[in-house]
């Protein structure tokens, strides 16, 4: 944690992550779907600003315009905590927003976990690591792996999680000017719900797929544009990996060898459309920093 302009207030990253493949394995009786994925973190982050406060109250003092405050899952979050550990403090909280929303980057989930480990850490509650994931997981399928801070194999609704270590990869990232909607996608009737199981030995030989890439391809135009653009800028080799869409998008990505190949194509990125790069990380800088603080 490091210190803010306020010095009661300690400021904590919530990375995003991507999806490298994502594989809708079949659908249970209570709606969800089975999945089979791969999540990869990275280094582009929201910052929360944590304030401790002594009477109990949990606030958002600053978040996104696009999301009302009870609707944030940070409150959402500190809330569940509070009612699980009985503690009688409570949260001042800031949200700085650097993920794009509704992206398929986990901005909402990567939010909450980082509520949770923080405050679970500011308030000495004490739970563990698998109680927090626990606790996150009816906010959202994501949060368990960013509470955990791996990036992760993961099966089930996401929050059945193998760490795994990637080799170190730079991203180009694009977001096309539209957001979808995550429910619309897995309630689709066109989306497959039969993909086969895979080994994480079978995927690291074919790269698996992303099954929702069809529904968002049809239903989002500007999705499949940009898909297609990005692929256009790929080298051309058999070997490299082709763009593809994370979650249930609209962010698409390309994974590079080097910061100055993504560079490269990042400056190209037409202007109607925003692009970023990113760092692949395996380990999540908010576990860093309750490992620091803990020494």
């Amino acid at each position: 944690m490091s210190a803010a302009a306020n010095p009661r207030e300690t400021q904590w990253p919530a990375p995003a992550k991507l999806n490298l493949f994502l594989h809708v394995t079949g659908r249970r009786h209570d709606g969800y779907h089975e999945l089979q994925t791969l999540f990869q973190l990275i280094d582009l982050c929201d910052t929360l600003g944590i304030e401790v406060r002594e009477d109990g109250l949990i606030e958002r003092r600053e978040g996104p315009r696009e999301v009302e405050p009870e609707a944030d899952l940070t409150l959402r979050a500190a809330r569940a905590l509070q009612a699980a550990t009985g503690t009688g403090l409570g949260a001042a909280i800031r949200v700085v927003k650097r993920i794009p929303i509704g992206g398929g980057l986990g901005g909402g989930s990567t939010d909450a976990a980082t509520t949770l480990l923080a405050l679970n850490h500011l308030w000495d509650c004490r739970l563990t690591v698998d109680e927090l994931a626990r606790l996150g997981l009816p906010l959202g399928a994501d949060v368990p792996v960013f509470v955990r801070g791996f990036s992760a194999w993961a099966e089930g609704v996401g929050e059945r999680l193998t760490p795994i270590e990637l080799p170190e990869r730079w991203y180009v990232l694009i977001r096309p000017g539209v957001s979808v909607a995550t429910r619309e996608v897995f309630q689709s009737p066109e989306l497959t719900r039969n993909s086969p199981l895979i080994t994480i030995r079978a995927f690291f030989e074919t790269g698996g797929s992303n099954d929702c890439e069809p529904v968002v391809r049809a239903r989002w135009p500007e999705v499949a544009e940009a898909l297609d653009w990005l692929g256009g800028q790929l080298p051309r080799d058999s070997r490299h990996a082709p763009a593809r869409l994370t979650g249930t998008g609209s962010c698409i990505f390309a994974p590079l060898a080097t910061a100055a190949e993504a560079e490269r194509i990042a400056a190209r990125v037409p202007d109607r459309w925003r692009g970023f790069v990113a760092r692949g990380l395996n380990v999540s800088p908010v576990r860093a920093l309750l490992q620091k603080s803990a020494r």
